[in-house]
């Protein structure tokens, strides 16, 4: 994948991750297998042992739904347990099954405020043994962030800080800068329509904001399946299928 990739891209990659202490062993990662997707990641895949950062556009209930959902099929593909930190009582086990994340192998924990919330993250991440700890936060502070950022990197669990927010104002927080390494946001979109009545799968619009020693993308894909797996629409996918062919005539 890398060799696809700009050598100027590539030269910064290696300055960043030797002032972030390359001498450390390579991060392993979880590839989202989009390699649209995967090449604008370090490594080629979301990084296991740290933290990243999922949110809806808005304070809409369909594009938090959409965040949530693109969470748990981050989770699925995950190994053993997960913990789901939640805030409120309206996460929906079925639709987090049909994400790939099966409901004996979630964990809720239901805390009374943001800042329990936030420790019992941290103690899970610390903890190991859980493949990925999610937890439903309508703010992060670089502090906060910070701090599970480190605990990730202790036991190479994957966190994810589910932004989510009662009203439009408490957004403008996914702004402000974190330690997470990477921030996604995500909105849904129509449907393809069908020939026949009924809905075909769900698509979304998935914004890779930031990634540390990565690079920005907006890309259309299809939800999450029952693996936890993410599909490239027809259309999409036969476009980036003649952008690659391209890219190779061009550098020949």
């Amino acid at each position: 994948m890398s060799s696809n990739l700009n050598p100027a891209i590539e030269a910064l990659r290696s300055s960043i991750v030797h002032l972030e202490g390359g001498h450390a062993k390579a991060r392993e990662v979880l590839p989202f297998c989009v390699p649209e997707i995967d090449r604008k990641l370090p490594g080629g895949g979301l990084a296991r042992g740290a933290l990243h950062e999922v949110a809806g556009r808005g304070s809409g209930a369909v594009d938090g739904a959409a965040a949530a959902l693109f969470a748990a099929g981050i989770a699925a593909r995950t190994q053993g347990l997960v913990l789901w930190c939640v805030a409120r009582q309206d996460l929906f086990a079925p639709a987090l099954a049909q994400a790939g994340l099966a409901a004996d192998r979630v964990i809720y924990a239901e805390t009374g405020d943001e800042k329990a919330l936030l420790g019992c993250m941290e103690e899970a991440l610390r903890h190991g043994g859980l493949g990925a700890v999610v937890a439903e936060v309508s703010r992060l502070s670089m502090t906060a962030s910070r701090r599970l950022q480190l605990a990730a990197e202790g036991t190479g669990s994957v966190g994810i800080a589910l932004r989510r927010w009662r009203r439009q104002a408490e957004a403008a927080d996914f702004g402000q800068p974190t330690a997470a390494m990477t921030r996604w946001r995500i909105s849904a979109l129509p449907s393809r329509p069908l020939p026949v009545p009924g809905v075909d799968r769900a698509r979304w619009l998935v914004e890779l904001i930031r990634a540390r020693a990565g690079e920005s993308l907006d890309i259309e894909v299809e939800a999450c399946d029952g693996s936890g797996h993410l599909g490239l629409p027809a259309e999409v996918a036969d476009r980036s299928a003649a952008a690659d062919g391209w890219r190779r005539y061009a550098s020949v």
